[in-house]
């Protein structure tokens, strides 16, 4: 097996790392990782990875090492556990290697949980692996799709839920920064007629790009903050300081809330300071999940999901690259911090 490592002290010194590939022991199944894409959202994952301890779901194989998660299908290819199927293909959190050993726990006809001890304090829905069959999200014709929109579209579910659950706050304007990106699109096109105008703000190179998306009322460049008019709630996609600060300095108070949800900019590990009047606030999807599920239910919180995935998918971009092995998974993540991929441009790997 092979398992690309990642130095945590900086994300872009990576090695391929081979060993033996394991067998499941008792209690135990290993997954064979066959396809899964990679995004900014990877590459968050690794800038978060101590903050919010990403870096702790797949151990590394040696210390100061980090595996950074991926999302995508993985086939079981041994197991010592009872209802946990040789073959059966699975989608859920994977690490950037080959396979995976779990300790399948609740298991049940749609699939299981790892609880591997090493994961069972972290965010549940992280640890959660969906058999496809039954999978109310998915299709063979749309696996591409789902290992790069599926967990961007899931979060802008849950973000576009709280927006409109609380009323936007009181503001009648949602600013959206790296307007291009999949989680800002996602997000877009879910508040699409729900009471807010949506002002999408992008590079002046990825202008035409994002206007042509069609799902958001107004797209500016960056520089424009000024013409973005309160009271406003700005969803802090891209984690560029210089963006934040114009849009607080043009919109004053009429800035009601300042969620952020990611960092697709780069450098953004300096960040902005809160507002210290806590109007600033991390939004951390699996907390939002972990409430509608206890209040909708699972069958109900799938249900919805599933159901805004499939209005979502005539509309989603399909310019896709698949690409095969782990070394050419090692440069596009090598590729992927150096710049700004193409808007719109997805890649997918199979191993």
């Amino acid at each position: 097996m092979w398992t690309l490592a990642v130095s945590r002290a900086d994300v872009s010194d990576s090695v391929l790392v081979e060993a033996d590939t394991p067998a499941a022991g008792d209690g135990e199944a290993v997954l064979r990782v066959e396809r899964v894409g990679l995004t900014t959202n990877n590459a968050t994952y690794a800038t978060l990875g101590d903050a919010l301890r990403y870096w702790q779901f797949f151990p590394a194989p040696e210390a100061g090492q980090g595996v950074v998660p991926v999302w995508g299908f993985a086939t079981v290819e041994s197991s010592a556990v009872a209802g946990v199927e040789v073959g059966t293909r699975v989608y859920g959190y994977l690490p950037s290697a080959s396979h995976l050993v779990v300790r399948p726990v609740s298991v049940d006809g749609r699939g299981f949980r790892d609880g591997s001890e090493h994961r069972a304090d972290l965010p549940g829905v992280y640890n959660a692996y969906a058999a496809v069959t039954p999978d109310p999200m998915w299709s063979p014709d749309t696996e591409d799709l789902q290992t790069l929109y599926r967990p961007l579209f899931t979060t802008a579910f849950v973000l576009a839920d709280q927006l409109v659950d609380s009323g936007f706050d009181g503001a009648t304007t949602v600013v959206l920064s790296s307007a291009s990106s999949r989680t800002s699109h996602n997000t877009a096109f879910l508040l699409r007629g729900a009471g807010a105008r949506v002002v999408g703000l992008t590079s002046a190179g990825n202008l035409g790009y994002t206007a042509g998306l069609d799902t958001y009322d107004e797209v500016l460049p960056y520089g424009s903050e000024s013409a973005v008019s309160g009271p406003a709630v700005h969803l802090d996609v891209a984690g560029n300081p210089p963006v934040t600060r114009a849009l607080r300095d043009a919109l004053g108070d009429g800035l009601v809330k300042e969620w952020i949800i990611g960092m697709a900019s780069q450098p953004a590990a300096a960040g902005t300071p809160p507002l210290p009047d806590g109007r600033t606030a991390l939004f951390f999807a699996p907390d939002r999940m972990r409430q509608r599920i206890e209040e909708w239910g699972r069958d109900g919180f799938e249900t919805r999901l599933a159901d805004a995935w499939r209005g979502f998918l005539p509309v989603a971009p399909d310019r896709i690259t698949t690409e095969a092995g782990a070394e050419a998974f090692r440069q596009a993540w090598t590729a992927l911090l150096a710049g700004s991929p193409s808007p719109g441009l997805g890649r997918t790997f199979t191993f």
